[in-house]
């Protein structure tokens, strides 16, 4: 917690003055006081207390006092809120590995499945875009709220050669920065960092990396993260796939152009593609690095189940951003219950006992 005017918290000070001058006030009565014959008459006239609910009200009345000066500080806590403006880009792995048979009937199509899923069940004001990358990325589908369009472009996803899981990650930060003016093309010299940035602030846009391998060729993907850090915004990585061996099937209209495998063995037929067997090989340190940095978090889903339950857990994540929030007002309500309820407690408790009524004249 931090306080927008820090100078105002020496209203503290306020209480121990109020005790001192109590402590003086105090003294003068003894200066005056009369001396009688039997102080024994005297209590006997008061009414009786116990210590404690003497003590109880002045604590509450004091800490009223100190939720108050705490108040004129104008405090602020960053806290997690929920975002009217959010976007998602959806960032798939295209590469020729998810034709991979180890998830039934490949990885590609269980993929499209779980992010279809992930398109329906999505909330109608949440913009999502799709970034598919191979040996190159490209931006399929600008952030929006048609989901027509999206599973349109879902169901069209194709294969080729190359992992460039870095470049997926700097397309995803240019399809951000084009509806949010807040977040800066890749390219851009951002310079010197704001001190009075809260480093616990993210923007509301979010970049989801789903892949089954390792970067290949183009820009590092921790070098990426460090772009979309230094922009405030979040990477959840999710890696896709077992570590068995499998046929390499795909089908006709899930191949791109242009060679996939390149190695001796490889063979169309039956209207679609079957190749060698291949192992996942997915840098899952990388991942993980791309995801801490950014304040995101790495998931692993070994088949088609657990991919649809990590993208359907994520808008519980992706849905909250963190943001400096004043809390000025709970001070004061806090303030003000603890400061009535102490003078209400002395009240009851210091109220005059009822005098008996005389007895009726005969």
């Amino acid at each position: 917690m931090s306080f927008v005017w820090p100078p105002a918290l020496l209203a503290v000070l306020a209480v121990p003055l109020l005790f001192l001058a109590r402590w003086w006030f105090n003294r003068r009565r003894k200066r005056t006081a009369i001396t009688v014959s039997s102080v024994a008459l005297i209590r006997a006239a008061l009414p009786g207390r116990s210590s404690w609910k003497r003590r109880i009200p002045v604590a509450l009345f004091v800490a009223g006092l100190v939720a108050l000066s705490g108040a004129v500080a104008r405090p602020e806590a960053t806290i997690a809120v929920p975002s009217n403006d959010t976007s998602i880009l959806l960032a798939i792995d295209v590469s020729s590995s998810m034709c991979s048979s180890d998830v039934q009937p490949n990885r590609l199509t269980a993929a499209s499945k779980a992010a279809h899923d992930f398109v329906e069940n999505s909330d109608r004001n949440t913009r999502i875009g799709l970034v598919t990358f191979s040996g190159i990325s490209g931006l399929m589908v600008p952030p929006t709220t048609d989901k027509g369009k999206l599973l349109e472009a879902i169901d069209t996803l194709k294969t080729a050669r190359g992992t460039a899981i870095g470049q997926a990650i700097l397309t995803s930060i240019d399809a951000i920065a084009e509806s949010n003016p807040q977040v800066a093309r890749t390219g851009v010299d951002l310079g010197e960092p704001d001190p009075n940035q809260d480093p616990a602030a993210f923007q509301p846009d979010t970049i989801v990396v789903l892949t089954d391998g390792s970067n290949t060729t183009g820009v590092d993907p921790v070098t990426a993260a460090e772009q979309a850090a230094a922009r405030r915004l979040r990477v959840f990585t999710i890696g896709f796939g077992t570590t068995e061996p499998a046929p390499m099937v795909c089908t006709a209209d899930q191949i791109g152009p242009g060679p996939q495998f390149g190695r001796p063995g490889s063979a169309f037929g039956g209207g679609g593609f079957r190749g060698g067997r291949r192992a996942l090989d997915i840098d899952e340190d990388a991942l993980t690095k791309v995801a801490d940095l950014t304040g995101g978090r790495y998931f692993r889903a070994q088949d088609a189940g657990q991919l649809t339950d990590v993208l359907g857990d994520l808008p519980q994540e992706i849905g909250l951003h963190k943001q400096k929030t004043e809390l000025t007002v709970f001070f004061v309500l806090a303030a003000v219950l603890l400061a009535f309820t102490g003078v209400g407690l002395s009240l009851w408790w210091n109220r005059a006992p009822a005098r008996p009524r005389p007895a009726p004249l005969p």
